[in-house]
């Protein structure tokens, strides 16, 4: 097959004969024979727990053939074909290179699994990208849709406990522990549990605010998410399709609420996790809490899962003179709205998103407000952002396709696609960044040229997706003032180098969170804040440390990120934990 075929025909002919030929170089299990359907120059394999039971990246031809053989033996991957319901085979340019990408279906000895290929659309007998995913287990499949039940003990009964009866005393927990215990019940936790709650895993979730969606409800008031509604879906139950691109804080609260009632997950809210110790001899742990009432509960869970984000406590920076200062000093996270404000003087310490949010809704507000820069920034404008980041998300393709796409991608590729989305962001924000430089403004582009979706994976902050605030710096309206040129804080504002001081009435400080290895060194303890180590980040093989497989720690899990990040993972931290409870997995 030396010739390049057109059409969508071909485009399908093309990816049912290399997944044909996949199937018998997989069966003969040589090197040989694998290399013959892989791409010479380049090869990249993600595997999300298909064949590996975790996830694993291959970014080599020679890493993804030693993969491949060892794990064929065992896995017996089998009837790869075309998978039905999907996007149909098609040319694309990804990551630069000309493909014709595919969606199919295959099965393995306890699971039925999907995946993506992209074939070089010169050479179409060789794949480039290939990912592999764990749908469901057989014979444990979620019982949604089609094969949701029949009927249930409490659908219709007469002289028992309806539905209502029945979820109060789920919750209750008067009789046994739950399998698994969450910490968060935000959007994180709520994905998780949603999922094991299909899987028939017994869970629940602990939260020390009053109501679901606080975590939401009680941010600043002018809070909205910065990318569009579309990469940012609950599974199972997706945004309303009347619901605005750009969710605002207080819409996201409600419907986290909903979403924990309709997909009926155990929730314990006002109970504080104080902390856990885990028996390596049982393999349960010892977690406790404080109820909303005062009592305490101890619980022994196998699996604990850290869903309370990837930060803990607001960092007060330490400032010069900052205690000296008489006015008043608050982190944005206890920031909340600017009508106090109103024609008062603010500093706000710092340039992140957070920074950014408050500085303009204070100036929304009538206040007088100045940042201070203490080190560069990567601006994008929403606009920007949108037309280059996860751009599939725009294509018009099913959801679960868009969230394989997004999934395939190893390390190298995600760092070869975000250097080519600043380039475009560059040039579309040619002018914006223009102003910003004019005005003294320090940009960078990450340490690579990744900019900031780079940096959200690196170390979660750094950048701004401007809303409106960027503008307001180029026209002066909002003031900014680089941390060099300041000496210290004084009673009545920030104490400059020339000798003057600027007045302020309130000290903002976006300085940032906790680690949260320091929250696990806090709440489990220093022998399994060791065994952990790096929590998010770049781990060694390119995949965020320690996020979304299980951990050094046996029965220890963490969950964060974004809505895409929780949709997608919460799928393979839920099968990851059925496994184990199967014993399909040590």
């Amino acid at each position: 097959m030396n010739e390049v075929m057109t059409g969508a025909h071909s485009e399908a002919q093309a990816v049912i004969q290399w997944l044909a030929a996949f199937e018998a170089a997989l069966a003969q299990g040589t090197e040989a024979a694998l290399a013959a359907v892989l791409w010479e120059r380049e090869t990249h394999w993600r595997d999300l727990m298909a064949l590996t039971w975790t996830i694993t990246p291959h970014d080599t031809a020679a890493a993804t053939i030693a993969g491949l053989v060892a794990a064929q033996p065992t896995i017996k991957a089998r009837n790869f074909r075309l998978g039905e319901n999907r996007t149909a085979p098609r040319r694309v340019m990804r990551h630069g290179v000309p493909s014709i990408e595919a969606f199919f279906a295959f099965e393995t000895e306890t699971a039925r699994c999907s995946g993506i290929v992209r074939l070089v659309a010169d050479a179409p007998e060789k794949a480039w990208v290939l990912a592999t995913q764990i749908d469901e287990i057989k014979g444990h499949e979620e019982p949604i849709n089609m094969r949701r039940p029949a009927g249930s003990a409490y659908s219709r009964t007469f002289g028992g406990d309806n539905w209502s009866d029945n979820r109060r005393k789920a919750q209750e927990y008067a009789d046994h522990d739950p399998t698994v215990l969450i910490v968060g019940a935000g959007q994180a936790g709520l994905a998780i549990a949603a999922r094991l709650g299909l899987l028939g895993v017994d869970t629940l979730l602990v939260d020390m605010r009053e109501r679901v969606g606080d975590i939401w409800r009680e941010r600043y008031h002018s809070l909205a998410l910065h990318n569009q509604v579309k990469l940012n879906h609950m599974p199972y139950l997706p945004w309303p399709p009347n619901w605005p691109k750009y969710l605002p804080k207080d819409m996201i609260a409600g419907w986290l609420e909903t979403y924990a009632w309709a997909m009926e997950c155990n929730v314990w809210n006002k109970t504080a996790f104080l902390g856990a110790d885990y028996d390596d001899a049982t393999g349960l742990w010892t977690v406790r809490l404080t109820r909303a009432d005062g009592s305490e509960r101890v619980m022994r869970p196998k699996h604990l899962i850290m869903a309370n984000g990837v930060a803990g406590r607001p960092l007060l920076a330490k400032l010069p003179g900052l205690d000296q200062f008489k006015g008043t000093v608050m982190h944005t996270h206890h920031y909340r709205e600017g009508a106090k404000w109103k024609g008062k003087k603010v500093i706000v310490v710092g340039v992140g998103t957070s920074a950014h949010d408050v500085a303009q809704d204070l100036h929304g507000h009538g206040a007088q407000v100045k940042m201070i820069q203490r080190g560069s920034a990567t601006i994008a404008s929403v606009k920007a952002a949108g037309l280059v980041h996860s751009v599939y998300y725009e294509e018009d393709l099913p959801l679960p396709d868009c969230d394989m796409i997004a999934a395939a991608s190893s390390y190298p590729l995600l760092v070869r696609s975000y250097q080519a989305a600043v380039e475009k962001m560059k040039q579309v924000d040619a002018d914006l960044l223009a102003g910003l430089t004019a005005r003294g403004f320090k940009l960078d582009w990450g340490d690579d040229n990744t900019g900031h979706q780079m940096k959200f994976r690196r170390k979660h902050g750094g950048y701004y997706l401007n809303c409106g605030c960027s503008e307001l710096i180029v026209a002066g309206e909002i003031g900014l003032i680089q941390h060099e040129d300041t000496a210290q804080f004084v009673k009545g504002g920030l104490l400059m180098q020339d000798g003057s001081v600027e007045a302020a009435d309130l000290v903002v400080l976006a300085t940032g969170y906790q680690s949260q290895e320091a929250v696990v060194r806090e709440m489990l303890g220093d022998r399994i804040a060791d065994r952990v180590g790096q929590i998010w980040g770049i781990a060694p093989n390119g995949e965020i440390a320690n996020m979304f497989v299980s951990t050094p720690q046996p029965g220890l899990w963490f969950t964060g990120g974004g809505f895409a990040h929780c949709r997608i993972y919460s799928h393979f931290i839920a099968l990851g934990i059925k496994v184990r409870e199967m014993g399909l997995v040590a």
